[in-house]
């Protein structure tokens, strides 16, 4: 059992966990990578098969590779189907991030599925709470990171390009791009909606 201070500590870091796309150029020890992948591996899986894979990029011309593959398919019609949809704000920022912020980030972390350990209709039940960990984790140790899927475009191929570019074989998937490094500026807590616009009592409609 949490005592307090280590569960207002747990509530801190998920509340000040948020997207980062600008990173400092200081590399990052093997020691605090694991320490994240650690925490990604305590996440539950379906039947506890445990099907992801995580390889680490820190390569500068596999990175530079990753976010070429990024930006073509930003530019390539993510951009203007983003144009309508995020805030200025938000699209100046994922433009930032689609044309080199992310790679700029001196490691990658490709996650993929192992397929031959999960069904294909659980894989995201499985992948994406450990990726939130990662996340987590990286928010704990100081560490900016992000969920990106971009690469991973089914129209221009980029999910298997992504793949040979870090050798995954035909039984892993990748499933998602998560920069790490040190925020190149101070985050601040994201914005969410309030609790009754999303929470209801017993019925939908009966707001919390």
């Amino acid at each position: 059992m949490l005592t307090d201070g280590e569960t207002a500590a747990f509530f801190a870091v998920l509340h000040s966990q948020r997207a980062c796309r600008a990173f400092r150029t200081d590399p990052i020890d093997d020691e605090t990578v694991a320490r994240v992948l650690e925490a990604a591996t305590a996440a539950p899986s379906a039947e506890n098969r445990q099907p992801w894979v995580f390889v680490v990029v820190r390569d500068s011309a596999k990175r530079a590779a990753i976010g070429d593959l990024m930006r073509r398919v930003w530019d390539g019609g993510a951009r203007t189907f983003s144009e309508g949809r995020l805030a200025p704000a938000l699209l100046a920022d994922v433009d930032r991030g689609a044309r080199g912020g992310v790679a700029a980030a001196p490691v990658l972390i490709v996650v993929g599925a192992d397929t031959t350990l999960a069904h294909s209709a659980t894989v995201g039940a499985s992948l994406f709470p450990a990726v939130q960990n990662l996340l987590l984790a990286a928010t704990a140790l100081g560490l900016g990171s992000v969920l990106t899927t971009l690469a991973l475009s089914s129209r221009s191929g980029g999910s298997d390009e992504l793949a040979s570019l870090v050798g995954l074989p035909s039984t892993v998937t990748p499933v998602a791009v998560v920069p790490l490094g040190w925020p190149e500026r101070r985050l601040h807590p994201a914005r969410r909606r309030p609790l009754p616009e999303v929470a209801h009592r017993e019925t939908y409609g009966h707001s919390w």
